[in-house]
């Protein structure tokens, strides 16, 4: 849908909000983040997903899964019976659960990684707090980009160090959990009896994530992460995939955008891209949306209308077919 450009600043100067609710959509993208992050965190006690080590066996959706081996074994069923039970209880719900998550990247691309990842999410609390300590977002940033009335404050190293720590200790456990009876982690935790094995796993997985988090954790999202990688492929594939389009007719606006510290949504990327850019540079784009709500208060508060916005079939196809031509109207 084209932007309304009759409409009056006050409301331009808004991220777009629900005429029913009153949410926009941050506030929609964090309770789904949040929603998620703790169905990941309690899957494992409440039997919905985890593998259980000491008896081999398959929880989903609080019921023991079998594929129907053992019984094979036992003699209790006969060959073809045992294939058609993998068949019907592994194989196809397996392809099933690919092809809806590729047809969903497809088309909308990594929006699991901007709106679902619980990884995601604490990747974007860190910046915040990396932000607030040295006015950057990664610690590879070659210039800072603060906050609008907001200095940095290297008060608040310790804070992010401590966070970066605590995430990392946090995902080793409930990666443990998955694998062993969370029952059995959490109580040998709290009464200092975990075995050396748990130890080991708990103080090589809080070390390694931390280190990621605190050093890596954009350059993982981008290019370690096989979840969002093979999302991005799938878009990539879909020139009629939903795409930020930049009216580049008006890219002589953007100089003046969020001045004196540039354009507001290079500033709001959280995967720290581009994103007037074209779609090939976009590969790791999560579709969070920030640089659009950007982009809108910033634009608004010029009694503008934005210059981004999500475009999808048609439109997105027009978008993806574009050239960057820079001219001497562009920002840079």
């Amino acid at each position: 849908m084209l932007p309304d450009r009759s409409r009056p600043a006050a409301a331009l100067a808004k991220p777009v909000t629900s005429a029913r609710t009153g949410l926009g959509r941050e506030d929609w993208r964090r309770m789904t983040q949040t929603g998620f992050f703790l169905l990941f965190l309690l899957a494992p006690a409440l039997n919905l997903l985890r593998f259980d080590l000491t008896e081999a066996q398959l929880w989903f959706l609080g019921l023991r899964w079998s594929l129907g081996i053992d019984a094979l074994a036992r003699g209790e069923i006969n060959a073809t019976t045992a294939a058609l039970q993998l068949l019907l209880r592994a194989f196809l719900p397996a392809i099933g659960l690919v092809v809806i998550f590729i047809t969903i990247a497809y088309r909308y691309g990594r929006v699991y990684c901007g709106w679902l990842c619980p990884h995601f999410s604490m990747v974007e609390m860190l910046n915040g707090l990396l932000q607030r300590a040295c006015g950057k977002l990664s610690l590879w940033d070659k210039s800072p980009t603060p906050r609008a009335g907001q200095r940095p404050n290297t008060r608040w190293w310790p804070l992010f160090g401590l966070s970066c720590v605590l995430v990392g200790f946090v995902w080793a456990i409930t990666l443990l959990t998955y694998l062993l009876p969370p029952a059995v982690i959490w109580g040998n935790l709290v009464h200092g009896s975990l075995t050396p094995n748990q130890l080991r796993f708990l103080g090589v997985g809080t070390s390694l994530i931390s280190l990621e988090l605190a050093f890596a954790r954009h350059l993982f999202c981008r290019f370690g992460c096989a979840v969002g990688y093979f999302q991005s492929l799938a878009w990539m594939a879909n020139p009629k995939g939903m795409v930020v389009a930049f009216e580049r007719e008006r890219a002589k606006e953007c100089k003046t955008c969020d001045a004196p510290r540039g354009s507001a949504c290079d500033n709001a990327c959280p995967m720290r891209l581009n994103p007037r850019n074209i779609k090939r540079m976009m590969f790791s784009c999560v579709q969070c949306g920030q640089c659009l709500d950007a982009c809108e208060t910033s634009q608004g508060d010029q009694q503008r209308s934005p210059t981004l916005e999500w475009r999808i079939g048609a439109d997105a196809l027009r978008e993806t077919l574009r050239q960057r031509t820079p001219t001497r109207q562009e920002a840079p």
